[in-house]
């Protein structure tokens, strides 16, 4: 694994590379500040329609050559809308990147946005909307979503019927003129690269590119609190959502101890605890995921109406138990749980495609990369006694809970 190289292009967009030895594949990850965040309040969805329109042709080439070129030079791309950013993804053979790099940097300067293949996408986006219908528990965490994080956070990156109905071509094309810019994009570059080619290239490409976006800013906390959505089904979707550390926090690598431990796989606290001693569910867990400005922790369990009330019971009671003297990790639970962790830090180093997306990810939260190195002593560096020690001090917040089925249920007090 080769050291890490952060650039500053021309135009103002950063670009952070990581050669690796021994794969001939490389990736990139693309952020753009063009995510469902960005979106107008009367025009949600937009980003969604971008997702779709983006692949769908760019510069000189329709959908249907600019598909044929990226498969003669053998790279896949997808675009995909997250919270604040557009992400564009592409993997291929290292020595191919130079020919990839128009391609891709053409869906993002000049994406061909074709009248025609408004209505296409905009259907697709609405069906995608209906399918959560088939959901249940997709929907259940949306609603959890919109009830805990500030806006514009709390969006759904499908949008809404009306946001979506409203869309006309002008916006297609004008809003994205506003937020395709530089000063507030980045990108990832992970693989069998020559660094210098690829800058080189890069500066030649966005040659005359101009523009900055700055983030949203974030609303006040929701009131939080329990909610219930009626579904009629033989199934029951049971969130409950804290706070947690933001990602730079030192704190976050305790939390994600935490995480771990308390669903490490069948070793995990929550499936011990909820699914095999008490036979509540069919499926438990919990996760921890952080952005620069905020954390979440979110527990979860699907299980049927007659065991919903015991199920939501329990697991509050062992998301509070762990910060007990009582429920303190042991050593045992704190071995598996670093073990688990050092083999997902492993494993992304053997993936091009994840080491791209980290590498940008922590650009954006942290200001810089981290090696997988890095990674790994920050890992080595946590204790029993400190994740304990944390979990003392541990404040959950305002809790969400938001369930969904037949019935309305008791909160825990």
């Amino acid at each position: 694994m080769g050291s890490i190289v952060t650039r500053t292009l021309s135009c103002g967009m950063p670009v952070v590379i990581e050669p690796m030895s021994g794969v001939r594949s490389c990736a990139l990850t693309w952020l753009v500040p063009a995510g469902a965040g960005h979106d107008p309040v009367d025009r949600l969805g937009l980003s969604a329609v971008w997702a779709e329109l983006l692949l769908r042709g760019a510069g000189t080439l329709d959908s249907r050559a600019h598909a044929d070129a990226c498969d003669a030079i053998g790279m896949s791309r997808t675009a995909d809308s997250g919270p604040l950013f557009m992400r564009i993804s592409a993997t291929l053979l290292g020595d191919r990147l130079i020919d990839g790099l128009p391609l891709i940097t053409d869906m993002a300067r000049r994406p061909r946005f074709d009248p025609d293949s408004l209505e296409p996408a905009r259907d697709l986006a609405l069906m995608a909307i209906e399918a959560l219908k088939d959901e249940p528990q997709e929907r259940a965490s949306l609603l959890a979503r919109s009830r805990h994080q500030p806006t514009p956070l709390d969006r759904s990156m499908l949008g809404t019927p009306e946001g979506l109905g409203a869309i006309t071509q002008d916006d297609v094309v004008n809003h994205w003129a506003t937020r395709a810019v530089p000063r507030g994009s980045m990108l990832g570059i992970a693989g069998a690269i020559d660094v210098d080619r690829t800058i080189d290239a890069l500066e030649r490409l966005l040659d005359g590119w101009a523009g900055s976006r700055d983030e949203p800013k974030l609303g006040p906390t929701p009131t939080r609190g329990y909610m219930h959505e009626p579904d009629d089904s033989t199934q029951v979707q049971i969130l409950i959502l804290a706070d947690g550390p933001a990602d730079p926090d030192p704190d976050s690598i305790p939390e994600r101890v935490v995480s771990n431990v308390l669903s490490g796989g069948m070793s995990g606290r929550l499936f011990t605890e909820v699914r095999e001693k008490r036979g509540l569910c069919y499926s438990v867990s919990a996760s921890y995921g952080a952005d620069k400005r905020h954390g979440t922790v979110v527990a979860y369990v699907g299980t049927t109406p007659e065991r919903a009330q015991e199920s939501l019971n329990v697991l509050d009671a062992e998301m509070n138990r762990i910060t007990t003297p009582e429920g303190a990790v042991t050593p045992d639970e704190f071995r598996r749980a670093i073990v688990g962790m050092k083999s997902g830090v492993i494993f992304s180093g053997e993936s091009t495609g994840a080491r791209a997306a980290t590498i940008v990810g922590d650009l954006y939260r942290r200001g810089r990369a981290r090696t997988l190195s890095e990674i790994a002593a920050e890992i080595d560096r946590v204790t029993l006694d400190g994740v304990n020690t944390y979990l003392q001090r541990r404040r959950r917040g305002t809790v969400t809970i938001q369930t969904l089925g037949p019935a309305t249920l008791i909160p825990p007090a």
